[in-house]
């Protein structure tokens, strides 16, 4: 078999900026990593950090400088999959930059034959305030096009002997919270919705073993000024330094420190965390895999994508166990824009990133999370569930002052506290027409043409969380409440619209009637939208099976109430329309098919999959594509589409173009895209496996000159092991309770 460090990133050059990085990382923390000009720099992100204006901010720019240098003769850098670090070796050097995956910690520990000193530099760019120019409004997404001025606060930087302390802590009266509370007309609720911005400090403390203070400095780097602040170590062979953080709503500063000191002092006397860091990734690589074409190299296609595969799975598990969900815009690891993704960006700080911090779109983020079931990955994706559980009580009282009724309803962006972003709902004067807010428009709804009306991802994750259950058989009681708000909310709201409408609750034929609606972004002034058909239909059908958590007998005569999807007739074949009717269409997706995928009511197996097929092969070739979100290569492989599953994810999981081969985008997002990782991972797994009501479809959608190994997990907490050789497979299922029926691919 095969082993994970055989995908190794390994350099022999050193970076030429900050967009030649790599990925470093864990517990809910990361680094891009690079040495330029003998100098390693990092910088590091975490989970959660995020300001006044919901930026995402970096906690900082840290460089180490060597002395003597080390790289006279030698130089490499690589990323250790199996140890989940990385390791820059020179001559008779060795540094080891680790994140602990069980609390924030980051380590740099460094070996070399000949006494050596080292130079620890922080440094910031946000020492002052920062009026945030109208092209970097993005970063905060609620302000994009606002007419008024908003200003990136600085942070604080505490200087000690032998340390560096540096932390932003969010100005109460500063709060993005408190201006969309009041541009909704929510300010009759605001006392009882839930903040996470008050009090809200993130940062850490950079010290080492043997270091003093060595003086401030300043300088500039991709076009950003900033500040430095150094600790400097004896002349040793060896060296230890610890970036300890903290991010809390905490009371004072002081308690923040406190707090703060508590985490450092457990991260120096914790002598077995490096071990216990190695069981953790080892673990994780051992949980699942892809390998194809296992005897080739980085030259072979096949090879090449299931690499990449691994390299973007490590970049999910660095954020294992955020307090929020991976962003799929960057995640962790951007970098200087100017540098990752272009020249345009020249002048723009490393915090920024296009659709946000601490705003989410629920679209983009399923993508980062379906694959983590396949891939076994079960602890990682619960903090995308505690992101809606936390916020369910502010989405709906929102739903209760705007509508009277009962159910969650989470709009497509929202941010960290539940509410739809500013730039969404519309400002009475800004440039931007398309959010230009009419004084008479409707008090409840967002002005935003794209996202307007599109409420069906609270079900598509409350589904996910079904099928987390199916797989892993983890307890989600916690989440039932989540769960029936987000189908409430249909049902309760569509009634309420047709009656006052009608007078009726239901249409003709004792349906729901949904509209108005939108299909995605894409189909505007919806009625009945394919995508919320198959959604409600498919959460209804798991709720019907779900006697141990809820009341399914009432599912069961809800589901009656769900309009079918509707069937037309073009070309001389059936196909699947994306709704009953629109006025308008805006984006490029195909709703049409996520009966498909998210959904499964159109599958391998059912007799009416040629449905689906059909409608694909129809659908608009301006809606179809491998970059970004596109999901071509997850509905080719669910419809068992060969030829086309192969060559989308291909296409998807080629190398990104940069020198770190997952760092992929744009697309329609940013760098590094996640939600063009995921939906690759997806179409990968589905290509080796799925299963529909207990039987497993093996190879539906391989190609056969490709060998492969793979572990990955099925429904009832099963795995499936298999090898693929020269047309022959054998495979082993374990775990759940037996009786799956497999079905093998003919070749």
């Amino acid at each position: 078999m095969m082993k994970i460090g055989k995908y190794n990133v390994k350099w022999n050059t050193q970076s030429r900026n900050s967009g030649e990085s790599m990925p470093c990382g864990g517990f809910d923390a990361g680094a891009n990593v690079w040495v330029e000009n003998n100098e390693i720099l990092m910088y590091i992100d975490r989970s959660g950090s995020f300001d006044e204006n919901n930026q995402m901010l970096k906690l900082g720019r840290f460089r180490f400088i060597i002395n003597p240098n080390p790289f006279k003769n030698f130089f490499s850098q690589e990323l250790v999959l199996e140890n989940g670090y990385v390791k820059i070796l020179g001559d008779n050097f060795e540094m080891i930059i680790w994140f602990d995956a069980l609390k924030p910690v980051c380590h740099v520990d460094v070996s070399c034959s000949g006494e050596m000193e080292i130079i620890a530099q922080y440094e910031s760019w946000r020492t002052k305030e920062r009026p945030l120019p109208q092209n970097e409004r993005m970063a905060a997404l609620s302000y994009n096009f606002y007419p008024g001025e908003v200003i990136t606060y600085p942070d604080e930087i505490i200087t000690s002997d032998n340390s560096i302390t540096f932390f932003h802590r969010n100005r109460n009266d500063k709060l993005l919270f408190d201006f969309i509370v009041k541009q909704q007309n929510l300010m009759g609720i605001k006392d009882r919705l839930y903040n996470p911005q008050k009090n809200l400090t993130f940062g850490g403390r950079l010290f080492g073993e043997d270091c003093r203070y060595a003086g401030r400095t300043s300088g500039s780097y991709a076009g950003i000024g900033f500040e430095g602040f150094s600790i400097k170590s004896s002349n040793k062979n060896h060296h230890r330094f610890f970036i300890c953080f903290n991010t809390e709503q905490a009371e004072s500063i002081k308690t923040w420190l406190d707090n703060l000191q508590k985490l450092c002092d457990i991260a120096v006397a914790d002598t077995n965390a490096f071990i216990r860091t190695q069981e953790w990734w080892r673990d994780f690589w051992n949980r699942s895999y892809i390998y194809i074409n296992p005897d080739k190299d980085e030259n072979d296609t096949g090879f090449q994508i299931s690499r990449n595969y691994a390299l973007f799975r490590y970049m999910l598990g660095c954020n294992a166990y955020g307090n929020y969900p991976t962003k799929f815009n960057g995640g962790l690891f951007t970098s200087d824009p100017c540098y990752s993704v272009g020249e345009e960006h020249y002048g723009k700080t490393p915090d920024y990133r296009m659709w946000g911090g601490g705003s989410f779109t629920a679209q983009n983020q399923r993508l980062v999370y379906w694959p983590m079931l396949k891939s076994g990955d079960f602890d990682m994706m619960i903090p995308q569930f505690e992101f809606y559980r936390r916020l369910l009580n502010n989405a709906e009282l929102r739903t209760k002052e705007y509508w009277g009724h009962k159910g969650c309803s989470f709009a497509e962006h929202v941010e960290n506290f539940g509410l739809p972003p500013g730039w969404c709902w519309g400002f009475e004067e800004t440039e931007d027409t398309a959010h230009k807010r009419p004084k008479n428009f409707d008090s409840t709804e967002q002005i935003g043409p794209w996202i307007r009306y599109e409420y069906i991802n609270q079900v598509e994750f409350a589904f996910m969380i079904i099928k987390y259950y199916r797989y892993s058989g983890q307890d989600i009681s916690r989440y039932i409440p989540f769960i029936e708000s987000a189908v409430t909310f249909f049902f309760e709201h569509y009634e309420q619209i047709h009656e006052i409408n009608t007078t009726r609750k239901f249409g003709d034929d004792g349906r729901l009637v949904i509209y108005p609606s939108t299909a995605l972004e894409t189909y505007k002034n919806a009625l009945n939208p394919t995508d919320v058909i198959a959604g409600l239909k498919a959460i209804l059908t798991e709720l019907s099976n779900l006697d141990e958590y809820v009341n399914a007998q009432y599912y069961r005569q809800l589901i009656e109430k769900v309009p079918d999807f509707k069937i037309i007739r073009t070309e001389g074949i059936d196909i699947i329309s994306p709704a009953y009717s629109w006025t308008a269409v805006l984006n490029c997706e195909l709703p049409q098919l996520y009966p498909v995928f998210p959904y499964e009511l159109l599958h391998l197996g059912d007799e009416n999959l040629e449905l689906a097929i059909n409608t694909w092969k129809v659908a608009p070739a301006m809606h179809k594509s491998h970059i970004s979100w596109h999901q071509d290569g997850i509905f080719t492989a669910r419809m068992g589409l060969k030829d086309e599953a192969r060559e989308i994810n291909t296409r998807k999981l080629a190398d990104s173009g940069r020198r770190f081969p997952a760092f992929w985008g744009p697309g329609h997002d940013w760098v590094p895209d996640h939600n063009w990782g995921g939906s690759g991972m997806i179409g990968l797994q589905d290509m080796l496996v799925q299963e529909y009501e207990n039987t497993v479809y093996l190879l539906p959608a391989w190609p056969e000159e490709w060998n492969v190994d793979f572990k990955l997990h099925l429904p009832g907490n099963a795995v499936i092991e298999c090898s693929f050789k020269d047309g022959k497979a054998s495979w082993n299922i374990t775990g759940g309770n037996g009786g799956k029926k497999v079905v093998l691919e003919k070749f």
